[in-house]
């Protein structure tokens, strides 16, 4: 049976599946929707996405604004750090950041609700993440933070990373914060 680990972020959800496994493999239940919700993950999935990326590539920090999107994500081939940041305006913990490592052997999930920003970067040399998303994509409603925002101060574990422009041209948490919807 799966279950949760603790976060220090309020609605942040990490979750330990339970793995089945011999010679031949191994079986892990990935999402069953009674039992997440349990767990508190809160949210209508209603489009999964997968995404491929190469050794030292990092993705983020992004968000939707509106209607906001939900993600529960997992890296079912490589080894990535996932990161989240708390967005909502009026949480104790806005700015903050918390990361997890995500990877093909012990199959933790994240479940990073509305109002936190997101991304990830590639510890393997090949990654695929999976994951479900409460709203579908908008490119009118997409936005980012920085990746290396001092003033957020994320811990990436890669010196060096690839970047997209989109992410080398990010705004600064304090430079979006009176945009933000929450």
């Amino acid at each position: 049976m799966a279950k949760r680990l603790e976060t220090g972020l309020e609605g942040l959800v990490l979750i330990e599946p339970q793995v089945f496994g011999d010679e031949r493999g191994f079986f892990v239940e990935t999402f069953s929707q009674d039992s997440w919700r349990e767990m508190g993950v809160e949210a209508d999935f209603v489009q999964h996405n997968h995404s491929r990326s190469s050794a030292g590539t990092l993705r983020g920090l992004h968000f939707q604004t509106s209607p906001g999107q939900a993600k529960l994500l997992r890296c079912p081939r490589g080894k990535i750090f996932d990161v989240a940041v708390d967005l909502r305006s009026d949480s104790p913990t806005y700015g903050k950041w918390e990361g997890y490592i995500l990877d093909d052997e012990k199959h933790h999930q994240l479940f990073v609700p509305v109002g936190f920003a997101h991304g990830f970067c590639v510890l393997s040399e090949v990654a695929d993440v999976t994951y479900l998303v409460s709203s579908v994509y908008d490119p009118e409603t997409e936005a980012g933070i920085r990746w290396d925002d001092p003033e957020v101060g994320v811990e990436w574990p890669v010196a060096e990373p690839l970047l997209s422009l989109r992410d080398v041209e990010a705004p600064t948490l304090s430079e979006v914060a009176g945009d933000l919807p929450w």
